[in-house]
């Protein structure tokens, strides 16, 4: 068959396919990120049917959905609104990052996979996943709790945390020596604060720059300077997915919300090629492995999100159920970790056990994430319930 004619229908039937996936998901009230892994692993190597003919275009695609999943969570946030969120949080961001880093890290050396491989599951079980989270919250109806802005603040730590993490995450897996992974985490921190003081101060600017009245020059303006951003970052050693990230904080205000609705259909689109992309990837036979650890990790982690939610609300004076919704909303892992797995995967520097770990405890901590997010306030009132007393014997008087 002729190349072309078989990448345009191996394409069409795994887009068709996704959104299918998407659809049984949005039926299920549950986030589509688990059915796209699961259906990589199908159409996959080693999975029942493998696609020869889209290669090259869905390694592309992955790489562009990246940079607009990141984009558009810098969108989300303004440069004081980061700033004041690290003012607020720090504390909390901090024992989030050890409670829920080192497990993965420790897993890993467990495993043999040595530093390389501590460095990327550790970032795999941090970081909860922003999307997941903000559609939780939103599909719960619990915008407006007290707890809502203790949770946003602990996911603006972790995006900032991230925004150093990828870069020493790049030069370590590229094998770069001391010297030159410190002078690489060194220009993103220039860069970063760089960024954020003109987003601060001039960011009406960038967004001028971009902006226009017309939806299809606004389109392309907006993916021209993402990509553009994200490819001198790769070229200055640092992460291009934080290039689009910083990009996303430097547009603010009317602009900022024009570009999320403008750019979120695109973004929906390359994202799920990303995460099939993985998938496909990924041997779905080197998973039951790999299951029993997976399944350690989640409880584990999930427990350690509880932890630094019920902790961070408390400090925030919300009543106990408020601190219990906190923790449960955080407990959710999906596009960051899998950002992260995709790029130790592809630089060869890991064992491809790695990605089938990462693949299995994704699934199940998307899954189980706006699980414990919905049930979590009915347990934890059945458990505060004060037990009924028996009554008392009845005694007729005199």
């Amino acid at each position: 068959m002729d190349p072309l004619a078989l990448t345009l229908i191996e394409l069409g039937a795994v887009v068709f396919c996704l959104g299918l996936l998407a659809r049984l998901a949005g039926r299920t009230g549950m986030s589509p990120i688990p059915l796209y892994l699961v259906g990589g692993l199908f159409f996959g190597a080693g999975g029942m049917v493998k696609l020869e003919g889209m290669h090259e275009f869905a390694h592309l695609s992955s790489e562009i959905g990246v940079i607009l999943l990141l984009l558009m969570l810098g969108l989300e946030y303004t440069a004081a609104e980061l700033v004041t969120g690290l003012r607020r949080s720090w504390q909390a961001g901090v024992l989030d990052l050890l409670l829920n880093f080192l497990p993965g890290a420790g897993l890993a050396l467990l495993l043999g996979w040595g530093f390389v491989g501590a460095m990327v599951m550790g970032g795999v079980t941090y970081i909860s996943s922003s999307g997941i989270a903000a559609k939780v919250i939103t599909d719960l109806g619990r915008i407006g709790n007290r707890e809502t802005p203790v949770i946003l603040s602990i996911l603006v730590f972790e995006d900032l945390a991230m925004a150093v993490y990828l870069p020493i995450l790049t030069a370590t897996l590229a094998g770069v020596s001391f010297l030159v992974g410190l002078q690489t985490v060194g220009i993103s921190l220039a860069v970063v604060t760089l960024v954020l003081l003109v987003a601060l101060r001039h960011g009406h600017h960038v967004s001028k720059a971009v902006h226009s009245e017309n939806s299809e020059v606004f389109l392309l303006n907006l993916l021209g300077a993402a990509l553009l951003v994200a490819g001198l970052a790769a070229a200055m050693q640092v992460s291009a997915a934080v290039g689009a990230f910083m990009l996303g904080i430097a547009i603010s205000g009317a602009t900022a919300h024009n570009a999320t609705r403008i750019l979120e259909p695109l973004r929906d689109l390359f994202a799920a090629i990303f995460f099939v992309v993985f998938g496909l990837n990924t041997d779905p036979t080197s998973i039951p492995p790999v299951l029993g650890w997976a399944l350690v990790l989640a409880v584990l982690t999930a427990a350690t999100k509880m932890v630094t939610g019920i902790w961070a609300a408390k400090r925030a004076g919300i009543a106990v159920p408020g601190r219990f919704r906190a923790g449960a909303a955080l407990i959710a892992r999906g596009e960051f970790s899998i950002v992260i797995a995709g790029l130790a995967v592809a630089s060869g520097a890991v064992p491809h056990d790695l990605a089938a770990l990462a693949t299995a405890y994704v699934l199940i901590m998307a899954i189980m994430g706006p699980l414990a997010a919905r049930f979590v306030e009915p347990i934890v009132g059945m458990l505060r319930r004060p037990a009924r007393r028996a009554p008392l014997p009845f005694r007729p008087a005199g």
